[in-house]
């Protein structure tokens, strides 16, 4: 298998190379990627070192897969480009997500998606991930009528830079290179990614569109709050779920347990629930709270909790490219 990597330095491509050891993908060549500033970088995979080459050179090269995670402007250009050329391309940015040709695949709920005609397979948000990862098997148990979320997204969903951000203002009580309209150490602000016309922000849309799409259910009404939390590592979302049937918390637990990647956390008597914390660095989607509401007929809250740069991104996609692999 020959392999690219485009976004290779990026936190995400960076743990895309760990978890590409850690899961022992055999890579026969392989080609990271960077944009022209940071070409000539070195990476390491398998104990092996790499220089990062351009977009511009990769084309020159036979590949049969390229996990890109370099943004959606990157995305949008050269995915098609490699597709034409016979590579299958697994997206992380939101580029191709809702693109009706384009499958937007978490493995353990929609595998076979990656089979479809398009050559382009979509990774999801990372804050869709990890809820669809809890509520797909109780979707299609008890049928959800209606989900209302609200997450806690560390600083790592937006990169580096605001990863420095919030270092600089624990150290100085500043920054000087700010990434968000506020400080975000000692604080949570409710503004994740550019806000739309109706008043939600890109990211609290995406929760909405991208679950639908992946449950197969263009029915369940959803509405989003995402807010940024001073915490490197980890996302975390409380959400309400009413359902069509009335599940009893046992069944609720009875099913996630038995639910791949999926570990229930609950056990309020010893302080038990998910923490980004405990998440770091973790493959796992973890859930607790887990609790009727009192206010609502079949429903139920639910606390959800993992780490955005490895299910929520990089292990996905490579559990996707794994999956391809076998079947291919």
């Amino acid at each position: 298998m020959n392999l690219a990597l485009v976004g290779a330095t990026g936190m995400v491509g960076r743990t895309m190379l760990q978890v590409l050891e850690e899961r022992n993908i055999q890579v026969d060549e392989f080609y990271p990627v960077s944009s022209a500033r940071s070409k000539g970088q070195s990476v390491f995979l398998f104990g092996k070192e790499y220089k990062c080459i351009t977009l511009e050179e990769l084309m020159d090269k036979e590949i049969d897969y390229a996990l890109f995670s370099a943004g959606g402007a990157v995305s949008l250009e050269w995915a098609p480009r490699f597709e034409a050329l016979g590579a299958v391309v697994i997206d992380n940015s939101s580029a191709w997500r809702m693109n009706e040709d384009v499958a937007l695949v978490v493995p353990q709920i929609n595998a076979e998606g990656a089979l479809g005609k398009r050559k382009i397979i979509a990774n999801p948000n990372c804050s869709t991930i990890q809820m669809v990862m809890a509520l797909a098997p109780l979707h299609k148990r008890f049928g959800i009528k209606r989900l209302v979320i609200s997450t806690y997204q560390s600083v790592t969903g937006t990169g580096k830079a605001a990863v420095e951000q919030m270092e600089s203002e624990r150290k100085t009580g500043s920054s000087s290179a700010a990434v968000y309209p506020h400080p975000i150490d000692l604080n949570c602000i409710p503004h994740c990614d550019i806000f739309l016309e109706n008043g939600y922000t890109k990211e609290e849309m995406k929760l909405v569109y991208e679950t639908r799409k992946i449950l197969g259910d263009q029915n369940i009404a959803i509405t989003a709050t995402a807010v940024r939390v001073p915490v490197v590592g980890g996302h975390s979302e409380s959400v309400n779920i009413e359902f069509e049937k009335d599940p009893s918390i046992e069944e609720i637990k009875e099913i996630l347990n038995s639910t791949e990647g999926v570990v229930v956390q609950d056990d309020v008597n010893s302080n038990t629930y998910p923490m980004p914390r405990t998440a770091l660095n973790r493959d796992e989607v973890f859930v607790g709270r887990i609790r009727k509401d009192e206010s609502a007929k079949n429903a139920v809250n639910m606390w959800i909790v993992a780490d955005n740069l490895r299910k929520g991104a990089a292990t996905n996609a490579v559990e996707i490219l794994e999956y391809l692999t076998k079947k291919n």
